[in-house]
């Protein structure tokens, strides 16, 4: 009887999900326990289609290992399908089980953010009712939101706070380079947790006014009516303003700034479509204060980009991926693997896994203690527990001036 190992990549893709799964690989590869590894393409879709490739030579190769280790995205492809209750749709769950059984799977690792811990948990769910004890499966957590329960912080995230720190803090040497005054607005991603902007904080480490003067979250309701105070306050003392908004501001009633402009559509899960909070209040104060204003909205930009990646994040996720094929070899099922801070100065991390029914379809939000109390920015707690995750600069290989990434 053989032991293959089955991993599969969900979500929206990040600079760290490959580094996972390398770390996944190698472990399979040096445990001595696999026969064989595979990876399911575009994740859960690829077992439902029967689409599964085969990676023993890759886990073999260490050069082929190191650039897959620094290529951003997801090199499995991704999913956004979302199964039903198996008391629904048992018919899926048992054709999953027999692509499974029919490759000799015994575990199967999935990456991915909280809509992928769900599938982990339905089919656990399913593999237990059923007393399926031969096929254990595990979750490795992934997703720039941050908004995981039960780790500290989630792969991806480090990596994109980082870029985002950047991005502000190029913008504010753009921006102090003219005599002319304005107000610029920078939306990040952020549909119900503001994690990623309040990442904008650190473009403050090296400059203290190299950062936002605004940064407004969603997890504290956003008055149009305190924004363009707050920012027409500043713009009449220094006449440049830079405000950093998470795209998924809403008001006091719940409704996204966004909604005043688009339609109510959603994606598969069903969540809004709500990007264009930046756009609002761009025509806001232009109509309010009638300054010259632009807005950027970083978008996709935020998610994949490797050159600027931390190598904190990309070793985490690793090991986090390394984590999820002991578990997995030990007979655990069911299960997420997980970050624990030990603390910040110096930084330390322990590794270790919990039941993934305690983080999927969770939402972990800012403490509001880390919010400052007018709601407009973030206290030094958020930068503490922030600076850690961008350390590190990462050894990406370039040809021909370019980044080499691995194409599987």
């Amino acid at each position: 009887m053989q032991n293959n190992l089955l991993v599969a990549q969900s979500g929206g893709p990040t600079a760290a999900i490959n580094a996972a799964l390398t770390g996944i690989l190698r472990a399979a590869k040096s445990s001595g326990k696999i026969d064989h590894i595979f990876g399911s393409h575009h994740g859960i879709e690829g077992v439902l289609n029967h689409e599964l490739l085969n990676l023993d030579s890759l886990s073999e190769d260490p050069a082929a290992l190191r650039d897959l280790f620094y290529t951003p995205a997801s090199a499995l492809g991704s999913c956004r399908y979302r199964l039903k209750e198996s008391r629904q749709d048992q018919a899926t769950y048992e054709k999953i089980t027999e692509t499974l059984r029919q490759n000799h799977i015994t575990c199967f690792i999935y990456i991915g953010g909280n809509d992928s811990m769900d599938t982990v948990q339905k089919i656990s769910s399913y593999f237990r009712e059923n007393h399926v004890a031969d096929i254990h499966i595990v979750g490795v957590p992934k997703t720039i939101d941050n908004d995981l329960m039960q780790t500290d912080h989630c792969p991806g995230f480090g990596s994109a706070a980082k870029f985002i720190a950047t991005a502000f803090s190029e913008l504010e040497r753009d921006v102090s380079s003219y005599s002319v005054p304005g107000v610029l607005i920078v939306e990040t991603m952020g549909r119900d947790t503001g994690w990623l902007t309040a990442a904008a904080s650190l473009a403050r480490l090296n400059n203290r006014n190299g950062g936002p003067d605004f940064i407004y979250l969603c997890e504290r309701p956003f008055s149009v009516d305190d924004f363009i105070r707050d920012v027409r306050q500043r713009y009449e003392k220094t006449s440049k303003v830079i405000a950093a908004v998470s795209e998924g501001i809403r008001d006091q009633n719940g409704l996204y700034l966004s909604q005043q402009f688009q339609h109510d559509t959603e994606d598969s899960f069903g969540h809004r479509c709500i990007a264009g909070a930046g756009r609002v209040l761009e025509d806001l104060v232009r109509q309010e204060i009638g300054c010259k204003v632009r807005c950027i909205e970083l978008n996709l930009l935020q998610r994949c980009a490797s050159h600027i990646a931390s190598q904190t994040d990309l070793t985490e996720s690793y090991l986090l991926g390394q984590k999820a094929v002991q578990c997995a070899l030990e007979g655990h099922s069911g299960e997420m693997t997980c970050l624990i801070r030990q603390g910040n100065d110096p930084y330390e991390i322990r590794y270790s896994s919990v039941p993934v029914s305690l983080a999927a379809n969770k939402e972990k939000k800012i403490p509001n203690e880390w919010i400052a109390p007018q709601g407009n920015d973030v206290t030094d707690q958020m930068i503490d527990y922030l600076r850690p995750l961008i350390i590190g600069e990462v050894n990406v290989q370039y040809k021909n001036g370019m980044p080499v990434q691995s194409l599987l």
